[in-house]
């Protein structure tokens, strides 16, 4: 059997996600925009997986708008502000690890002359409150900081840097895909203006995401067409995906709690694992607060691609980051972020885990990347 640790990648659709999804298909193909009684059903659907994110959140109904993936979320919220107040200023302030949803949608607006300033991070990933307050200036009109990094699992205090950002009249946006199955997402609590999350994240279905908008929040649509989604996101909705979002981020925030405790654990015996039986095994970024279900490992004098190759042969499904840049042999930007020299860099392997993770297959997974290990330093045979 073959063990999936690649959760921080996508997750699998839990069966209550599906069961609801089908229920929207049986229902019938119906658009939420039409006004016959098909239409209003699809639309009472919409409404009622509207309301139940925004409880999650702890948002009001016209402040979710759903979109096709947390990149596009990401998109919607910084282009949309930054050309909304581009007036008023043009300055941006991020930081150095954020996923390329964030990353390049800023170098774009580099091209319309707007200025981004990317904030170091030490070597756990943690952005300093303090440097983050000092890079604000007059001409800042947003700072966009994801909450937790889907390569290392670093959790930044978010809450503390809205609170900086608005004492100084400044928008915050904050990429929170990795958050949903781990973390609060209170928007209040955290002190976000816009918050972006992704269903495949967290065991719902590919193709949606969500963005909350603060009322009074500026903001310009980037795309154009109807009047869906408030104006933000003109299309038509994808009535069973969102449904399947909102079920599972509801199942999602209900297990947080032992859900995080039992990965945890699991977590750190697969770290202790590799420490005793991998010679020369690192752990990445592991003082700072972090998800509990991400280990970045580094395995010195191991090339990353090609144990990752090793592995998928042997039956263990991980990734050397994030699947957003498979193909990319230079080491990660996170990873370089850290200050890792890059013959270590090279060797870095993302584990990732999940709702079906089990002691024994992290026991199945000791075994699996010890023998790997040990083949690749092996002295070739002449």
């Amino acid at each position: 059997m073959r063990i999936y640790l690649d959760h921080a990648a996508t997750t699998p659709v839990r069966p209550e996600v599906v069961k609801a999804m089908a229920a929207v298909y049986e229902g019938g193909p119906y658009n939420p925009s039409s006004l016959h009684a098909e239409g209003r059903r699809a639309k009472a659907l919409l409404d009622d997986a509207r309301d139940a994110v925004a409880r999650e959140l702890g948002a009001a109904r016209k402040e979710i708008v759903f979109t096709g993936s947390g990149t596009e979320a990401d998109n919607v919220a910084i282009v949309g502000v930054a050309h909304a107040l581009r007036a008023r200023g043009r300055h941006i302030l991020s930081t150095s690890v954020e996923h390329h949803a964030v990353l390049h949608t800023l170098d774009a607006l580099v091209a319309e002359d707007f200025e981004v300033t990317r904030l170091a991070v030490d070597e756990d990933g943690v952005v300093d409150p303090r440097a983050f307050a000092a890079a604000l200036r007059p001409d800042t009109i947003l700072a966009s900081v994801m909450y937790a990094n889907n390569e290392i699992g670093t959790i930044q205090p978010i809450a503390e840097l809205a609170r900086i950002a608005h004492e100084r009249g400044v928008l915050i946006h904050t990429d929170a895909v990795q958050a949903p199955s781990y973390l609060p997402l209170s928007v209040d609590e955290l002190g976000v203006d816009l918050l972006a999350i992704a269903a495949h994240k967290f065991y719902g279905p590919k193709g949606v995401g969500m963005l909350y908008v603060r009322t009074g929040t500026p903001i310009e649509p980037i795309l154009h067409g109807g009047s869906q989604e408030f104006g933000l996101r003109p299309g038509t909705e994808d009535v069973a995906g969102i449904v399947g979002l909102a079920t599972a981020l509801h199942l999602s925030s209900r297990e947080r709690e032992a859900s995080g405790a039992r990965l945890r654990s699991l977590r750190d015996a697969l770290e202790d694992g590799l420490r005793l039986r991998v010679p020369g095994t690192i752990g990445i970024a592991r003082r700072g607060p972090r998800l509990p279900h991400i280990a970045s490992v580094a395995f010195s004098g191991i090339d990353a691609d090609a144990l990752l190759m090793r592995l998928d042969l042997d039956g263990l499904a991980v990734s050397a980051g994030s699947a957003c840049t498979s193909g990319i042999l230079e080491p990660s930007h996170v990873i370089a972020a850290l200050g890792v020299a890059p013959p270590l860099a090279r060797g870095v392997i993302r584990f990732s885990l999940g709702r079906s993770t089990t002691p024994d297959e992290i026991e199945r997974t000791l075994d699996i990347v010890s023998r790997a290990a040990a083949s690749l330093r092996a002295p070739a045979s002449v």
